[in-house]
């Protein structure tokens, strides 16, 4: 019974093995039977039409005041009054602070007094000469000698100077004592007060520091790439972390026209509206800066493009074979990657580059509408 049974075994064991071992030649017939039967690869490919480029961007930018000056005291003195503190919003030739100093004010005096005295001389010496010109050209002759008249037109001449010297001294005097008033030379807000009544003050003393943020401007650093690339809608607009909800709108006015070569970037400069003094001089913002190209782009998904350490190129198809065709990148944006070389509308791309496929290689090509 044992022999019996072990023959049994034997035998199953023995027709299992030939059965799998014939299985296994049977997949490898068919695999081979389909590799020879699968048609050829098919390649995708794409019509190159030119498109418009729009592109918006997110960069840093702050927010300085338009117009901001620090006054500093002019002469030595005391400070007697400040009409103005922190945070007081001033008006143009508004009187901010007053200084003392007597010693201004008494030679703005004395040369009052000098220029008076002056002015009466040359009054003297002005009449004298013409009653003696008036006597020299009398019928009767020699009335008045010559050296006589000489002379006093040289003392009019003299005393004249003396006046023009003393006028122009008194008005520099005066104008010296105008030192004594801090005017405000616009309109704006005060942001720093550095001195108090009674404190002593030399020249290029800091007083006050006065800002204009009726109006701001913001500053952007455009890098290099998207330098070329501004829409025609000169306007951006930017968030604060202030108002994280809100959206402001800044205008272009002015640009640097140079590259600073540490960063690589163009200062933009863009005004912004702040009449109801929301934004605050020194804020930095998140500012979304709108691009694109004032003609037409050719713009491709990123699988078209190939990269190798030599050359950046895209794969053409002319006359049924592949071709290479060097390219430059432009900006990158949500439709694809811009490209500039030699392509023109038309040409067929392959929507998959790979420096494997070589240049003569034909295959199956399929046109896709909308490659990605």
């Amino acid at each position: 019974m044992q022999t019996s049974f072990s023959a049994r075994c034997t035998a199953f064991f023995a027709f299992v093995f030939l059965f799998s071992a014939c299985g296994d030649r049977g997949t490898e017939e068919v695999r081979s039977l389909s590799g020879t039967s699968l048609p050829a690869d098919t390649t995708e490919v794409f019509v190159l039409r030119t498109d418009t480029l729009k592109k918006t961007v997110e960069l840093p930018g702050e927010l300085i005041p338009y117009l901001q000056t620090d006054l500093y005291a002019k002469i030595q003195g005391y400070v007697q009054t400040m009409k103005v503190d922190l945070g007081d919003r001033v008006r143009r030739g508004q009187t901010l602070a007053v200084l003392e100093a007597p010693e201004v004010n008494t030679q703005f005096v004395q040369s009052v007094a000098a220029l008076q005295a002056a002015k009466a001389r040359l009054a003297v010496s002005t009449d004298r000469y013409d009653r003696l010109y008036k006597a020299s050209n009398a019928a009767s002759a020699g009335i008045v000698a010559p050296v006589d008249l000489v002379n006093s037109r040289h003392q009019l001449l003299a005393d004249s100077a003396t006046y023009e010297a003393l006028r122009q001294q008194s008005k520099a005097y005066k104008e010296v004592s105008g030192y004594l008033y801090i005017t405000a030379p616009f309109d704006g807000v005060i942001i720093a007060r550095k001195a108090d009544p009674g404190a002593l003050v030399n020249a290029n003393t800091l007083l006050l520091t006065l800002q204009d943020n009726h109006l701001l401007r913001l500053r952007v650093a455009v890098p290099e790439l998207y330098s070329s690339a501004a829409n025609g809608n000169r306007s951006l607009l930017f968030s604060v972390a202030a108002y994280p909800e809100q959206r402001f709108t800044g205008l272009l006015t002015r640009k640097t026209e140079t590259i600073d070569p540490a960063t690589r970037t163009e200062l933009w400069e863009f005004a912004v509206d702040n009449s109801q003094h929301l934004l605050k001089a020194g804020t930095f913002v998140n500012a979304r800066l709108g691009l694109g190209r004032n003609a037409p782009s050719f713009v491709l998904p990123a699988s078209a493009i190939a990269t190798t350490l030599e050359r950046k190129f895209v794969i053409r198809v002319r006359d049924g074979k592949a071709e290479y065709a060097d390219v430059r990148q432009g900006l990158t944006t949500d439709a694809g990657v811009e490209v500039f070389g030699n392509l023109k509308a038309g040409d067929t791309l392959l929507v998959k580059s790979t420096d494997e496929r070589k240049p003569g290689s034909k295959a199956t090509w399929k046109v896709v509408q909308s490659p990605k």
